[in-house]
């Protein structure tokens, strides 16, 4: 994989001269607009960056955006990759290692996600604490390259502790609902039933959805620091469950988009 990264940083770096991202953000299902604060300095297709997958979901832009972000150089991948697509494990995450090979010192990850405790309710967002992986499979099986990172990485603290407690400090300022929460990742693309939900619920987790955990582990395997948000657009803990469709998760996402925006343009101008 290694050559790999290595053509792909080479070709990004020929078209965006030495514009240097300091941070990468993973915009999730229907999370795209907060590209619209990016002042956009370059622009590529991921259709056109050698040995990059394609993301295949309806809402997914599928681009990569440099440009300013509060005062900050930032990379945004507008459009994020999930295993449900037919993708490994490794393609998902290849992108993450080649934001960190282009020069980002954190990860911001966004998602939409379904709500598995009741005193987290649609339209808020849950800052991620820790995760549970139901997924089949795992980013770093295989042979180890001791040039990316560790054999066995230490996830005790996947997420950044200093960049949560900012996170729900700026919320609170702002008198937005944000959580402190474990999000709980499952392949997709169906939705979970009744039963599942109570199981993940029982195993300790907050909110759920289909992405987020492969990218958080390659980040760890790479010491990069991460902080990870979802927008809450549904509800799984109600007893008479309702069907919900993509359109509808979508419209919830988009309408909570906003607070989720504020809250990632003030802490990315936060980090040292």
């Amino acid at each position: 994989m290694y050559h790999l990264i290595e053509e792909t940083t080479a070709f990004i770096k020929h078209r965006i001269g030495d514009f240097t991202p300091e941070f990468g953000i993973i915009l999730g299902t229907g999370l795209g607009k907060l590209a619209d604060e990016v002042t956009i300095a370059y622009q590529l297709m991921y259709a056109n960056i050698p040995n990059f997958p394609i993301s295949t979901v309806e809402f997914h832009t599928g681009k990569l955006i440099f440009g300013v972000l509060n005062g900050r150089r930032v990379v945004a991948m507008q459009g994020r990759l999930h295993y449900y697509e037919g993708y490994n494990m490794q393609q998902i995450t290849f992108p993450v290692r080649v934001l960190k090979a282009l020069g980002i010192q954190k990860l911001f990850v966004s998602n939409a996600a379904g709500s598995l405790n009741p005193n987290i309710r649609k339209g808020d967002l849950a800052i991620i604490d820790d995760h549970i992986s139901l997924l089949p499979d795992n980013p770093l099986r295989g042979a180890n390259d001791h040039r990316l990172g560790p054999r066995f990485p230490d996830m005790s603290r996947p997420y950044d502790v200093t960049m949560i407690q900012e996170g729900l400090e700026i919320a609170k300022q702002h008198g937005i609902t944000a959580h402190r929460a474990v999000y709980v990742s499952t392949p997709g693309p169906n939705l979970e039933t009744r039963a599942e939900y109570r199981y993940m619920r029982a195993i300790g987790g907050d909110v759920v959805g289909m992405s987020t955990v492969p990218e958080v582990i390659v980040a760890n395997h790479m010491a990069l620091p991460v902080f990870a948000v979802s927008v809450v657009t549904d509800e799984g803990f109600h007893e008479d469950l309702q069907p919900v469709s993509l359109a509808e998760i979508v419209k919830v996402a988009s309408t909570a988009e906003p607070k989720m925006t504020l809250i990632l343009k003030e802490l990315v101008a936060l980090q040292q």
